[in-house]
């Protein structure tokens, strides 16, 4: 994708959500703040903080220094290897069978093995957003507007129905006989069948089933499913995560808005989440790039890593450059071995993490 191409879909987004909102600037933690970012909303109910104590209401006089340092006791995990990706367009990082590793890159496809050795690529008509990988291997990607499942050495099986002009694909989560594909840009997890006919909508707005509905101001909407049987989804606008039933009754949710180590900050985090072979999450947030562990309950376990090694992403948010908070967010995936790995689009790189307790 070229740098024109990369500003043109930012831009569409922005004003998509422009429209949404009520408001053109979008914020960060270091810039403009969750408090001040919804003042403008058409629905108040939007509103993320309003139930927060008064102690985690946060703005920009605060000095940032001190929530980018980490107690390193909190700190379980180090470095185990690195992929450089060079100067390409970094859009998704999946693993698939045998933790065989899955790179996004502009119009390509990159694999390497678990000890990071490339493999294989395929290239591709346009670029991905995100992809998944299912048990057998067989490969499902997500562009702008469509899902492209592919055989697990890259010929394309089915292209499905493209979605319009307003669809922005973040995510794909495959169980056995259904796919669901977040789409940041109308606000909406959808469910298809294996066929690729499309079931239903999940997550709009109900008030009739407790549904307050997804807030997504930045182009970063996760979704994963879960090994008891529900769907997680991240609900960055509100700073949570949300389980929901394959038919789309909202269960349950964990997660609050705090610039703490403990909680969410910024206008819209977690940007991006994976779960790790024993049921806990971890999450990833820009702005203040940190990297999480929680458990089944979302409880803080450990931290992956902090801000201080992500120094080119953490530039990202402010007041005078909030175009990295639409395009330097971190993706991150997991492997059998229970190794996190963490794609930064900005250092060009993906990252292994082992615990290391």
């Amino acid at each position: 994708m070229s740098d024109t191409e990369k500003n043109i879909t930012r831009r569409e987004f922005v004003t998509s959500t422009a429209r949404y909102a009520g408001l053109v600037g979008l914020g960060a933690v270091t810039g403009v703040t969750a408090s001040r970012f919804f003042t403008n909303s058409n629905d108040k109910s939007d509103h993320p903080i309003k139930d927060v104590p008064a102690h985690d209401v946060y703005d920009d006089t605060y000095d940032l220094g001190k929530f980018a340092k980490v107690d390193p006791a909190l700190i379980q995990y180090e470095e185990a290897g690195q992929i450089e990706m060079g100067c390409q367009s970094l859009q998704a990082v999946a693993v698939g069978p045998n933790d065989h590793i899955y790179v996004a890159t502009d119009r390509k496809i990159q694999v390497f093995d678990k000890n990071t050795e490339p493999l294989w690529e395929m290239t591709l008509d346009e670029a991905p957003r995100c992809l998944t990988i299912t048990g057998d291997g067989t490969i499902y990607l997500g562009f702008k507007d469509h899902v492209g499942v592919y055989h697990p050495k890259g010929t394309l099986i089915a292209d499905w129905e493209r979605l319009g002009s307003r669809a922005v694909l973040t995510s794909i989560a495959v169980a056995e006989n259904d796919v669901f594909v977040a789409d940041a840009g109308n606000r909406v997890v959808l469910r298809y069948d294996a066929s690729s006919k499309l079931i239903g909508p999940i997550g709009k707005k109900d008030p009739s089933r407790n549904i307050p509905g997804f807030v997504v101001p930045s182009p970063y909407f996760d979704v994963v499913v879960a090994p008891d049987g529900l769907l997680r989804v991240a609900n960055p606008g509100r700073h949570r995560v949300e389980a929901y039933t394959f038919d789309g009754d909202l269960e349950f949710s964990w997660g609050r808005t705090s610039m703490y180590i403990d909680g969410f900050c910024g206008c819209c985090n977690p940007v991006n989440f994976a779960m790790l072979p024993d049921g806990r999450f971890v999450t990833c947030e820009k702005g203040l790039p940190r990297v999480k562990v929680s458990d089944t309950e979302g409880t803080l376990v450990s931290v992956v890593a902090g801000p201080d090694l992500f120094a080119e992403n953490g530039k990202g948010c402010s007041l005078q450059g909030v175009s990295n908070c639409q395009t330097g967010g971190l993706d991150v995936a997991t492997d059998s071995q229970g190794r996190v790995l963490v794609m930064d689009p900005l250092a060009g790189n993906v990252r292994l993490f082992s615990e290391t307790v």
